[in-house]
């Protein structure tokens, strides 16, 4: 199927009524979960899932994403009224978005991170629509050496990137990849670290682990943290850039959505890298660097740009190669998985409805964003005020229903409320969990294309390295893990994940 047809298909299942309206409650629900500091769209995903298993895959998965892209504008809105990033990729336009709105230029902030936000969007989509099938193309001839190697490369940069230490990064990884092989060995048939107990002989199941460490978790760090959102909201005057800020803007916002498209597709990378990326381009290139900081208009345009660029691309490598390059993008495969859809490169010729449907409501979604959050802004403001003990209730019965509903065990309920615990220690202790949920898809997958390849091979381990995908991919991997020891490359490392933090 062409490019052309394939778009002519997809409009004709975005624009279906479901699928368009379940898009629009998506990136409804996307900005409020992204002006809403705490709760982020991992968290909203994970007690969602749940709820999209009685829906059409194609509909669940424009509503899943429509959250994910949508969240990414909401939390540029708090950012710059309140100094509160709703997301974690919005810390860095607090800096000089905060700064403008204290100087009265909040309105000219926010369109700033509007327009920059659904510029990136539409290239990111149009990125998608030229390079999906050609990686989808080029996928189809991977054997298992090739796909194994490809998730290595993916779990140690989702180690090498994570927050925090590399020694917790790699033992989150470990876990997560043990959390994965519970269950029955689908070859030998014997059980595998399940206690005796018949409940986890089909394996632990993702959205339990998902819902319990990203959403119960989350809550109850929140309850914690309640008197960090009390905060006096900036007055919104006109929403209207002058000529001088779309001058200054407009380069910036190429550069970051070309820095946010390429940081995207890399695995582990994902949209707060791509914001903090674009961030330091500009700062550094600028002719006036002493306004950063000081509300430079850039610095709000060029990381929004970004994380939102960042937020489409990321979709291509988990559609085309199935393997997902963030926490959240694990959430998308295991709501497809459970729905009997395998991402990876056929899904063009399986399932192009679902393909060009989900490319074609991107676009869709980022328009309506563009409407949802200007007009809106003072009720997305007003949003952040709602006492979080109003809420916390709600959010526990969602979950505990959703999770309840997977199997109607009462079982599932009690792991979730254990991963939960666990969640809320790795929030303590600074343990960031994506290199668990990541790996905890990646590390089945990783035995399974393993074991395709040894038996192809009759046991020779040197398949891995005739291969030239397979040995250039392993490279990058060892090269990325020996950088590690550099101590350049630790102090960037460091300094990087201080200015996240």
């Amino acid at each position: 199927m062409d490019i052309f047809n394939g778009l002519l298909l997809g409009l004709s299942t975005a624009t279906t009524l479901s699928n368009f309206a379940y898009c629009f409650i998506g990136v409804l629900l996307g900005t409020a979960v992204g002006v809403l500091p705490g709760l982020g769209p991992i968290a909203t995903i994970s007690m969602l899932l749940p709820f999209t298993f009685g829906l059409p895959v194609d509909t669940a998965l424009i509503m899943l994403a429509g959250i994910f892209y949508g969240s990414q504008y909401g939390g540029s809105t708090t950012a710059i009224l309140m100094n509160l990033p709703g997301e974690a990729s919005s810390v860095v336009t607090t800096l000089d978005g905060h700064e403008m709105a204290k100087q009265g230029k909040a309105g000219r902030a926010l369109a700033a991170a509007a327009i920059g936000s659904f510029f990136a969007g539409t290239v990111g989509t149009l990125f998608i629509v030229i390079s999906a099938p050609l990686l989808a193309s080029l996928a189809l001839t991977f054997g298992p050496a090739e796909y194994f190697s490809l998730i290595v490369l993916g779990l140690i940069t989702s180690m090498v990137l994570a927050s925090g230490s590399l020694l917790t990064a790699f033992g989150m990884a470990l876990f997560g990849v043990i959390l994965g092989l519970i269950g029955t060995d689908v070859n030998s048939g014997a059980a595998r670290y399940t206690f005796g107990t018949p409940y986890l002989l089909d394996g632990l199941d993702f959205v339990i682990v998902a819902t319990g460490i990203f959403g119960l978790g989350d809550v109850l760090a929140n309850l914690e943290n309640e008197h960090k959102r009390i905060a006096s909201v900036t007055h919104v005057t006109s929403l209207f850039p002058t000529r001088e800020d779309w001058r200054r803007m407009s380069m910036p916002i190429l550069r970051g959505t070309g820095i946010g498209v390429l940081l995207g597709v890399l695995p582990g990378a994902g949209v707060l890298l791509a914001s903090f990326s674009a961030y330091a381009l500009e700062k550094k290139i600028s002719h006036r660097p002493e306004e950063f900081g000081r509300g430079a208009i850039e610095g709000v345009a060029a990381p929004e740009a970004a994380n939102n660029a960042a937020a489409q691309t990321c979709f291509i490598p988990m559609l085309t190669l199935g393997l997902p390059g963030t926490a959240t993008m694990a959430l998308m495969i295991g709501a497809l998985v459970v729905q009997g859809v395998q991402p990876g490169p056929d899904i063009l010729s399986q399932q192009p409805a679902l393909f060009w449907g989900l490319v074609v409501s991107m676009w869709f979604g980022n328009l309506m964003l563009l409407f949802l959050n200007l007009p809106l802004v003072g009720l997305w403001a007003k949003l952040i005020s709602v006492p979080y003990h109003f809420l916390f209730p709600t959010i526990c019965v969602f979950i505990a229903i959703g999770v309840y509903s997977i199997n109607n065990s009462v079982f599932d309920v009690y792991m979730m409320a254990l991963f939960g615990v666990l969640g809320y220690f790795f929030k303590k202790t600074g343990a960031e969990p994506a290199p668990l949920i990541l790996a905890m898809i990646l590390g089945p997958m990783a035995e399974e294309y393993l074991r395709r390849a040894l038996l192809i091979s009759h046991g020779d381990a040197s398949v891995f390295f005739t291969s030239p995908v397979s040995l250039g991919t392993l490279t990058v991997a060892a090269l990325l893990l020996l950088s590690i020891v550099s101590p350049r490359f630790r102090k960037v490392r460091e300094e990087g994940l201080q200015e996240a933090d």
